[in-house]
């Protein structure tokens, strides 16, 4: 008897980006791809021209002598230029950096530098950002403007700089792909810590193609050659979730919005093209549904939507489902999980349920797919029991979960395999997540946890809140003590005794803010999270601390 291990006799093709674009090409080639472009007009073409394009781009980037693995950074909108980048430019083995364009001018060059970038790619509407960051960032050897050749601004100041199409125009689009380690870098991206400098999160080819597997799964995003998908989530925010991929390893066809995100033009295009199927932040789908809302409008061919980035409020899950028919399937993911962890889809069993049983199922951020596993843990590591009730700081593993950051120093902080989310959570029996908090925004008053999300939810369901963040005020006695930090919608009255009154029978009374206060905006960070530091520092908030602070 041996003791080695019999290997498969199965055949041994890498899990390279490249063969996404290739299947596409081959078995989907004539599904639309179509753009809003920055210019305002609408662009339209295939799947094969994607893969030929993309095959272009390698072809330039080889033309350039570009190390493999070198870092082609992109301050771009959702397109078909940028999709062309996302197969071009890991397909050919190097690395595809996308940088949030919302992001502050000195934490781009900061970036830009850690990164090492040698080439950028960014759409004109973005010009006078490069212009004011160019001569810091020492790496970057080529500038390419995402637009037509005639487009091109003749006195730009940026030394070199060429069109897109400029760019990839002589080259031929006959191309073998590269073999090489589905191990190997394919794409990075940097986290929207709020906190000190953004840490990176490189993703591997490997790690990308399970995801897109992961993605398709009918109990995650369910995606198909059926669909027409609207990638609201930008490209630029965590690879759009990982969509382009899925979409490429499905058949699926995509509708890219551009620069227009507000309500009217997101809706204007979902009617147009036909969407059965999008993807975005809360922010971004609070004001779809006030323009619905306001001219009487309803959805044809839109059936589902995926809301992440952060907690979808209960009222915007009710109204997509009861008023439009539109299912949502709530998410929970991060920089560093690709971005997908879990998401909210009903069991078997779970069909049963009385209506208000499986609302209160679906508000959570739903199971684990295939490819994450996660815990919560107490303080002194011990994993806590899933009984729904139970609070602990959450941990995932994976493979599509970050082991270290980029440069690779160790610097990830895994805790035995696993890493720390810094979100605090509760998992119920049957396995599903319901974020309570981010470790750092969770109160403590008298020694008990206090979740500013479900007070977030709550006052977002007034009809007379458009945006509502809860944040804790040191208080003598108790500690901390909650404040909730509303935004009222234009032309309608609310005071404070209205809205805590709002929260009389929706939870214990010692939960029940102790104050409101109202401000104009509430400052959100690049990717529509709100800033509960920025919050903190405003102010009405610093006011409002110093004046309470001397209250029994």
């Amino acid at each position: 008897m041996t003791n080695e291990i019999q290997m498969g006799l199965m055949q041994p093709h890498s899990l390279l980006i490249s063969s996404l674009i290739v299947h596409a090409e081959r078995h989907h080639g004539d599904a639309q791809i179509v753009s809003r472009r920055v210019e305002g007009d609408v662009h339209r073409y295939q799947w094969h021209d994607v893969a030929r394009r993309s095959r272009q781009v390698a072809r330039t980037l080889d033309g350039m002598t570009l190390p493999l693995s070198s870092r082609v950074a992109t301050l771009a909108w959702n397109g078909y230029r940028h999709l062309e980048l996302y197969f071009g430019v890991s397909g050919s083995g190097r690395v595809l950096h996308t940088i949030n364009p919302r992001l502050h001018p000195d934490q781009i060059v900061w970036i830009a530098n850690h990164a090492d970038d040698q080439v950028l790619c960014f759409d004109i509407s973005f010009l006078p950002l490069v212009q004011a960051v160019h001569s810091k960032c020492p790496t970057i050897r080529q500038y390419v403007a995402l637009c037509d050749r005639d487009a091109l601004p003749v006195d730009n100041g940026i030394p070199g700089l060429i069109s897109y199409e400029q760019w990839i125009e002589p080259q031929s689009d006959d191309y073998d792909w590269p073999q090489f380690d589905e191990n190997a870098a394919s794409s990075m991206c940097y986290t929207s810590g709020t906190t000190g400098n953004p840490k990176a999160v490189m993703y591997s080819h490997r790690s990308t193609l399970l995801h897109a597997y992961g993605a398709a799964l009918p109990d995650s995003m369910s995606i198909s050659a059926r669909d027409v998908i609207l990638p609201v989530v930008p490209m630029f925010h965590v690879n759009a979730w990982g969509i382009p991929y899925a979409a490429a390893l499905t058949g699926a066809s995509l509708v890219f919005p551009g620069p227009q995100l507000d309500g009217k033009s997101v809706y204007e295009l979902i009617e147009q093209e036909g969407v059965t199927f999008a993807a975005g932040v809360p922010t971004v789908w609070q004001m779809l549904l006030d323009h619905v809302k306001s001219e009487g409008q309803s959805f044809s061919t839109l059936k589902r939507t995926v809301i992440g980035g952060s907690a979808c409020p209960p009222s915007m899950i009710q109204a997509f489902r009861e008023q439009y028919n539109v299912e949502v399937i709530h998410a929970w993911g991060m920089t560093e999980t690709s971005p997908l962890g879990t998401l909210c889809t009903l069991k078997n069993k779970s069909l049963m349920l009385p209506a208000e049983e499986q609302t209160q199922l679906r508000r959570k951020q739903g199971r684990a797919l295939y490819g994450i596993d996660f815990k919560i843990v107490g303080d002194a590591g011990n994993e806590l029991p899933w009984d729904g009730k139970t609070f602990g700081d959450l941990y995932v593993k994976g493979p599509w979960v970050v082991r270290d950051y980029f440069p690779g120093q160790g610097n990830a902080a895994l805790v035995d395999g696993w890493f720390p989310t810094g979100d605090v959570a509760t998992i119920d029996a049957d396995g599903y997540l319901q974020i309570t908090d981010r470790s750092k925004d969770v109160i403590k008053s008298g020694g008990e946890w206090i979740s500013s999300i479900d007070i977030e939810n709550i006052a977002m369901a007034h009809p007379a809140v458009q945006l509502a963040a809860c944040i804790g005020v040191s208080h003598p006695k108790w500690e901390e003590r909650p404040v909730v930090v509303v935004v009222k919608r234009e032309n309608m009255t609310l005071d404070k005794e209205e809205l805590l009154q709002f929260y009389e029978g929706k939870m214990a009374k010692w939960q029940i803010p102790d104050d409101v206060i109202f401000v104009d905006a509430i400052p959100l960070g690049a990717t529509g999270k709100m800033l509960k530091s920025r919050i903190r520092q405003m102010p009405e908030i610093t006011a409002y601390g110093a004046t309470e602070g001397s209250r029994q």
